[in-house]
Formats: structure tokens, C-alpha cells, sequence
């Protein structure tokens, strides 16, 4: 029997470290315990697998107090022991529901040991590649399959590949964008940390596919579990022979090295993560040179993101029609989506290319956790957009989502309810990219500013007549101006909820009022007097004491001592606080 934690950054954060303490200070029989990576199931953490040959138990939700429960069952058999702990019928089609390619073995081997990578088929597509294939059929598979490239901007992985190829110099890089940046986005922190060979296979493939004998991994310094893990998988694969001088025998030679960027969201723009691989500011560079010409260190340099990295050995195993079968026309394969927000089951999610946001949010994603209504989802992140609820059925591939006004981003999917304000989420996102801007160019330095400073005027009632064209006007005028990917889809959460949610905007400013009751600024809290049951929890919530009344007799607020921060709201189990 083999009891395997899942340590993911997620599960950690919710105590998966103790549970495996307790769980070696217990009887465990001939158990042994190991760990992996997360299965994508962040909302259930910490979680615990049970393997006893080809049966798993999976456990959710364990604490160290039922590390002892655990240990008997390994004894004796007993289940009754963990049958509360086991997952549901409802939450296994969580998983059951996906399909995983990026993801295939994410929490299922344990990360630190490559012998398991092994035993998974890791490294049988690397060996094929350099010990039956060209470079060039390498990359005429990549283009049978459609793969194109996760970070967000969908371009061909094959023609990247194949123009870094065909680019002169003796001197090749491959580098791997691991800077994700969008705020609710964990899908290759998850890669890393689960399945660090996946990517280094990946890569490898890549650099034999260019003719790079240098790779790379760009990582944020703020994934310091995924750090450590690759560095660890990286001195494994070292050790095996599988990186460094003539792989398998082979004249193909290659090392890596890992750098820990500084986190700015603009390095997700390949010129502006290759200045600061030189050691520079992170900044875009005016293209042309395109980094397959001239990239890092002026050398002929290619940049894939790691979920582009994590489907390349399956493809190459499977051959490039199996990948193309799933998906579009015009978007081949699978997509992973960090699901989070007002959502029942938030977590990472892997569907085929083709599948309805309905399918995600509602069918694998359980739906609202409130009684609230599904209002919109915001898609790509800050570059993104929201989609409102009356179009659920969007197709999720490029052109689709496109069509709307977001993208499909790194996979960024923050679900929100008739709670959410549009234009505070507006605000929110401009916020972001507003202080990300690297300020190279105009447009994008001030005009983000400009748009900010509207918004948080809207949010707090002093919103004017002209406002929202005004907002159009430097949308637009940001769009064609700005240098980089930053600027020009910084505009995109404000043109469209513009466009599926400017009665929300005309209210702000005409009305002085938030619809969704979410603007501090514009919003009265009142108690009814007739639901108030003299409970005095929300008295004793209140930090400024704006509240008075007596035991079981009804309560007031003092609006000029409110300073409107929502416990009383939040601590009333009477619905007897209501926001106007």
C-alpha cells in the first residue's frame, strides 16, 4: 500500500505538511508514504491518495487529527474508518469529466523522483526524436498536431520552431516563459511543481528541433516549490546522462539553467523576458529582429510557455493526428484553465478545445457556490475580457473567445456573480496593468493611467457625463499606439464590459449607485427593523461602533460613523442587513 500526499503549492497552503508529519508518527503498517504534485483539485486540499495495487481511495479535505484513522485503515482494512473522508460521486467528475494531456500525470508520480517520471513512458518521445527522427520531422509532427503556442498568443509552435531552425548561427537558445503573471493564473506553477520532467522533456525536444545546445527556464522568484523542484529534476536527468553531452549516445548535446525573474507581468512579452535574462530592465524590444533571428544574447533564440513545453513528448509519442483530432478547425488540442472565483469546484481544469464555457463553469466546475446568479468570466487575465452570462455557450478556442472581445490567455477563468461589480472588476484589472507597465511607450504608461483614474472616479460616484465615450476614445487610441502585447490588450476588460455592461456604468454616474451594491463609496448600509432579532453580533462586528440597540430589541446604524467595510453585512444570519 502506498498512501501519497499531494504537496502542491495549493495543498501545502492548506496544511498537507502536517498531515504527513502525523501521518509517519502513526502505525502505518507496511504502508509507505510518498508525496505528489497537485491533481487539480485545489478546492478539496489537503488530499490524500490510497494506492493498494490498481485501486485508489481518494481522500479529501484530511487533517492530521485523521492521520490516526488512516493509519488503522492500513492495518486493517477496515474502511468505515476513512469513509467519511472519501471524495465524492459529484466532486471525482471533477476529474473524470477532463481530458489530460499537459496534466497527465500531474498528482499522480511524485515530482522529486525521476525513476517514476520513467516508469510514466518519461523520456521514451526525447529518445525517439534523437535516435529515429530528423529535426525537421520532429517539426513537421509539432505542425500535424495544431499545437500552438499556451501563453496566450496562439501562434503556431511549428513555424517558431522551424524559423529558429533555418536561422544562421552556431550559437542556438531555447527558452521556457515560466513568468506567469495573470492574476488567478496557476496552471505551469502546477506543471512545474508536479511534473518538472514533462518540461524539461519538452524543452529538449524543442532544442534538438532548432539545433539549441542552450535551455533555459525562465521562472518567477515567487514559485519557490516549483524552483526547487526543477532545479532537483534538472540535477536527476544531469546525473542520468539525459541533459549535457551526447544524450543517448547521441552527437545532440544540451545543458539548462534556471533563472528566477523578478515577477513583472511585462516578461511575459518574449523581447521584454529575453532583456531581462541579460541582466536588463524587462522591456519589449522594437521587432523586427523577430528572437528567432536575433533573440537572447543576439542569437537565434526560440520562447515557448510551459504548457506548450508539457504536450510536446505526448505528441510526439502519439503522433501529431492524434493531438489534431481534439479541438477546432482552428484550435487543435487541449487547453488547461485555472478555474477560480464564485465557483463550487475552482481548480485546474483540462478540456478539449471545441468545449462550452458552460461546460467548464457549470458541468466540471460544479456552478455558483452561492445562491447567486452567474453573472460573467473573465478570460486572458488583465489582457482579457468578461463574457457575460447570455453567452455561456461560447466555444472555447481562439476565434470564438476572440469574437467576443477576450482571449484565450495563459487560461486565466475568474467566474463572478450578480455580486460583482463590472466596473470595479475593470478597475481592478486596469489597476494591475497600470502598475505593470514597463512605461517604455506613451500609450501605454500614461493612457493606462488616464483610464485608472476615470475608473476609480466612476467607482466612487463623482463620474461625469462623457465618461464612458471618453473611456472608448483612449481605449481604442491605446490599442494602436502601445509598443507591446501590454498596452494594446490592456483596454480589453474595459471595452468589454463597456459593451455587455454599460447600464452597470450609466448607474455609477448617473444614479451615483452600484448595482451590485460593491462600491463602497456608493452604497448605505440599513438594518429592517422588523428582521432584526437584537442578536447584536453585527454591534459587536462593527469596528467603529455604528451600531447601538440592546439585547432581542432591533438595531441601528449611525451612517455617519459607517465607514461601509461590510461585517455587519457579512455577520447578519438574519438577512436583516441590507445594502442600498
Amino acid at each position: 500500500m502506498r498512501i501519497v500526499i499531494g504537496e502542491g503549492s495549493c495543498g501545502i497552503a492548506a496544511g498537507a505538511e502536517k498531515v504527513r508529519e502525523a501521518l509517519l508518527n502513526c502505525d502505518l503498517g507496511d504502508a509507505r508514504v510518498s508525496i505528489t504534485g497537485c491533481i487539480g483539485m485545489c478546492y478539496l486540499e489537503p488530499i490524500v491518495d490510497i494506492y493498494e495495487g490498481d485501486r485508489l481511495t481518494r481522500l479529501v479535505k484530511v487533517t492530521p487529527d485523521d492521520a490516526d484513522a488512516i493509519a488503522e485503515y492500513a492495518r486493517t482494512k477496515d474502511i468505515s474508518k476513512i469513509e467519511k473522508l472519501i471524495v465524492s460521486a459529484e466532486d471525482n467528475e471533477f476529474l473524470t469529466k477532463q481530458t489530460r494531456i499537459a496534466l497527465r500525470r500531474c498528482g499522480i508520480i511524485n515530482p522529486d523522483e525521476i525513476s517514476e517520471f520513467i516508469e510514466a513512458d518519461g523520456y521514451t518521445a526525447l529518445k525517439k526524436c534523437l535516435t529515429e527522427l530528423t529535426p525537421e520531422e520532429v517539426i513537421e509532427i509539432i505542425k500535424v498536431s495544431g499545437l500552438a503556442g499556451r501563453g496566450g498568443a496562439g501562434f503556431p509552435t511549428w513555424f517558431k520552431w522551424n524559423a529558429a531552425r533555418q536561422s544562421e548561427g552556431d550559437v542556438k537558445y531555447l527558452i521556457c516563459n515560466a513568468d506567469e503573471g495573470d492574476p488567478g493564473a496557476f496552471m505551469d506553477r502546477a506543471v512545474i511543481e508536479s511534473d518538472p520532467h514533462t518540461l524539461i522533456e519538452g524543452m529538449l525536444i524543442g532544442a534538438y528541433a532548432i539545433g539549441a545546445q542552450h535551455s533555459v527556464v525562465y521562472v518567477r522568484a515567487e514559485y519557490p516549490l516549483a524552483i526547487k523542484r526543477l532545479e532537483r529534476a534538472i540535477a536527476q536527468a544531469t546525473e542520468k546522462g539525459i541533459i549535457g553531452d551526447r544524450i543517448f549516445g547521441t552527437d545532440f548535446s544540451c545543458d539548462f539553467t534556471i533563472k528566477a525573474g523578478a515577477g513583472a507581468f511585462v516578461c511575459g512579452e518574449e523581447t521584454a523576458l529575453i532583456e531581462s535574462l541579460e541582466g536588463h530592465r524587462g522591456m519589449p524590444r522594437l521587432k523586427p529582429p523577430f528572437p528567432a533571428a536575433s533573440g537572447y544574447w543576439q542569437q537565434p533564440s526560440n520562447i515557448n510557455n510551459v504548457e506548450t513545453f508539457a504536450n510536446v513528448s505526448w505528441i510526439i509519442n502519439n503522433g501529431g493526428e492524434a493531438f489534431a483530432a481534439m479541438g477546432t478547425e482552428s484550435s487543435k488540442g487541449t487547453k488547461v484553465f485555472a478555474v477560480t472565483g464564485k465557483v463550487k469546484r475552482s481548480g485546474l481544469v483540462e478540456i478539449p478545445m471545441g468545449k462550452t464555457l458552460k461546460d467548464v463553469i457549470f458541468d466540471i466546475g460544479g456552478g455558483m457556490k452561492s445562491d447567486k446568479e452567474f453573472k460573467a468570466v473573465q478570460m486572458g487575465g488583465p489582457s482579457g475580457g468578461c463574457i457575460p452570462a447570455d453567452m455561456i455557450d461560447t466555444v472555447i478556442d481562439y476565434k470564438a473567445l476572440g469574437a467576443t472581445g477576450a482571449i484565450m490567455g495563459s487560461g486565466g477563468m475568474v467566474v463572478m456573480d450578480e455580486g460583482t461589480c463590472m466596473v470595479g472588476m475593470a478597475k481592478f484589472f486596469l489597476d494591475f496593468t497600470a502598475k505593470e507597465s514597463c512605461g517604455k511607450c506613451i500609450h501605454c504608461r500614461i493612457g493606462t493611467k488616464r483610464m485608472l483614474e476615470m475608473l476609480e472616479r466612476i467607482t466612487k460616484g463623482e463620474g461625469k457625463e462623457g465618461d464612458i465615450e471618453l473611456l472608448e476614445e483612449l481605449c481604442y487610441s491605446i490599442k494602436d499606439g502601445a509598443l507591446c502585447g501590454l498596452g494594446q490588450t490592456a483596454p480589453n476588460p474595459v471595452l468589454t464590459t463597456i459593451k455587455y455592461f454599460r447600464d452597470e456604468y450609466e448607474a455609477h454616474i448617473n444614479e451615483r449607485k452600484c448595482p451590485a451594491g460593491e462600491c463602497s463609496d456608493l452604497v448605505e448600509y440599513k438594518i429592517i427593523e422588523d428582521k432584526c432579532k437584537g442578536c447584536t453580533l453585527c454591534a459587536r462586528n462593527c469596528p467603529v461602533e455604528a451600531i447601538s440597540g440592546s439585547v432581542k430589541n432591533p438595531h441601528t446604524i449611525d451612517t455617519e460613523k459607517c465607514i461601509k467595510c461590510g461585517k455587519c453585512y457579512s455577520s447578519c444570519k438574519f438577512g436583516a442587513i441590507v445594502k442600498e
